[in-house]
């Protein structure tokens, strides 16, 4: 048995998304969850500034003592999971490859979509993923820069979020996709509005959820699992930002408040 923590990091409330799915396949972990709202979209980003802030996240982590590190955003996974993973001695877990296997796995005719970050497009992380495993398939990556920041003002449910993501999404309609891969954390808050936009053939495949069945594997494989079982509350939040909005958020999607604090990266790390 293993109480110590897993830590999740996020340029901001995307890892929500693989929180979610973390408490139900893992009800008996625990869980730490930082979202840098205040820094956040990291897809602009130069690649040296967010391999520096997911470093400062992943430090303040490591503090709390976890035992496994998801980096649970996309651009992040792209540019900084290789350094990461070699530097720290506990298990490091991105969302590229458990997304890319899954997309793989369900595409009928090879053709995949990717949407994600400036950051995650331009990497060209989920086509070189793809290919390295069906070297037939036709990958098409499409940036949406405009679906991050419609999630971090909680305005995912609104008009606006249909229209932006209609207008963003309209050129993958003609390229004969069967399966698309939501390519950052964020976009699974919009997915009812991006699978209307692209048809009920199309399969969505959500690369945080995947993650953490990679996670469960690897508690059972290092032997770090907790396997105790209690009714306790397992989850703790932090925030670079705004406590309020994070919060509403986290109740919207966690269905529970996260009652977050928050803290100061880049000069100190001291929660509030």
């Amino acid at each position: 048995m293993n109480e110590q923590p897993i830590g999740f990091i996020d340029s901001g409330v995307g890892g929500f998304t693989v929180v979610k799915e973390a408490m139900k396949q893992l009800p008996n972990e625990n869980f730490i969850y930082l979202g840098d709202t205040a820094r956040c979209p990291y897809g602009p980003r130069p690649k040296e500034q967010v391999i520096q802030f997911t470093w400062e996240m992943t430090n303040f982590l490591l503090k709390k003592g976890i035992k496994m590190l998801v980096i649970a955003c996309n651009t992040a996974t792209s540019v900084a999971l290789n350094e990461i993973k070699e530097k720290l001695q506990i298990p490091v877990v991105g969302v590229i490859m458990p997304g890319t296997r899954a997309a793989v796995k369900a595409t009928k005719n090879n053709q995949i979509g990717v949407i994600g970050t400036e950051g995650t497009v331009k990497s060209a992380s989920y086509e070189h993923a793809i290919k390295e495993k069906v070297t037939s398939s036709q990958v098409v990556s499409l940036a949406c820069p405009k679906f991050v920041p419609i999630v971090e003002s909680n305005q995912f449910h609104s008009s606006v979020a249909k229209k932006i993501v209609f207008e963003t999404l309209l050129p993958l309609k003609s390229k004969n996709l069967d399966t698309l891969i939501l390519g950052c954390t964020h976009y699974p808050l919009l997915r009812s509005v991006i699978q209307d936009v692209m048809g009920k053939d199309v399969t969505l495949i959500d690369s945080g959820a995947e993650t953490i069945s990679e996670v469960s594997m690897l508690l059972d494989y290092f032997d770090i699992a907790n396997n105790e079982n209690g009714a306790k509350e397992n989850a703790q939040f932090y925030t670079t930002g705004s406590t309020y909005l994070f919060d509403q958020i986290a109740q919207d999607w966690l269905g529970k408040n996260a009652s977050s604090k928050q803290i100061h990266l880049g000069g100190t790390n001291d929660a509030t």
